[in-house]
């Protein structure tokens, strides 16, 4: 199950966003087109093993509809990828300051703005999102791949986290390692944003092609 609410949406602007959002839902759309063509799948087959309709799936690659973060999830689990590899920027090959603030935007349709500051290394296993959720905001998530774990560090505000079955609260510094291959979720019950660091490690072997 993936449940999401919030309050106060469309009178809270995305800062850092501006006209990033439809950048990224112009380039989520070209990503699964190629992923697609990369796996020779069909439209029909891509929205059964990722498990969202056809509908949905072909809106999306045709940019005409921005999906939801569980929504990203779903599908990046379908094709065997990272949720990063569904986002820009890419990685670079060498040393590279990351900023936040050039990267973060708002690539679903929910009120979260997401930055990757340092999307999937297949030889470390991980990537690493600066994730803001806007007051109200609520996800549960349905879990992700078996062997997935995630490290969550508050920068800034107070966070709920639901793991194990239990909400916990999380002040600025505070951090708390949680299987996301469980239900799972994040909410921000105050009345101003709150930013953390997410930390996703897959097991070894998660971006193996699937037939």
């Amino acid at each position: 199950m993936d449940a999401i609410t919030h309050k106060r949406d469309s009178e809270s602007p995305a800062p850092g966003a501006g006209e990033a959002g439809a950048d990224i839902t112009r380039q989520l759309s070209g990503h699964l087109r190629a992923l697609r063509t990369e796996r020779g799948w069909s439209l029909q087959r891509a929205a059964e093993v990722c498990g969202v309709s056809k509908a949905m799936l072909g809106q999306i690659e045709r940019a005409e509809s921005s999906p939801t973060v569980a929504l990203l999830w779903r599908i990046a689990g379908g094709f065997g990828c990272a949720l990063s590899d569904l986002l820009p920027p890419p990685a670079a090959a060498t040393a590279e300051v990351r900023d936040p603030g050039r990267v973060r935007a708002r690539p679903a349709s929910d009120a979260m703005l997401v930055a990757p500051l340092f999307p999937f290394d297949p030889d470390l296993g991980f990537e690493v999102f600066e994730l803001t959720l806007l007051p109200g905001y609520e996800r549960v998530s349905e879990p992700h791949v078996a062997g997935v774990v995630e490290h969550v560090v508050v920068q800034r505000g107070s966070l709920e986290v639901l793991s194990d079955g239990a909400w916990a609260r999380l002040g600025e510094g505070e951090g708390l390692r949680l299987a996301g291959d469980r239900e799972h979720g994040y909410r921000n019950v105050t009345e101003a944003a709150v930013v953390f660091l997410d930390l996703i490690h897959y097991p070894r072997g998660r971006g193996a092609r699937r037939d």
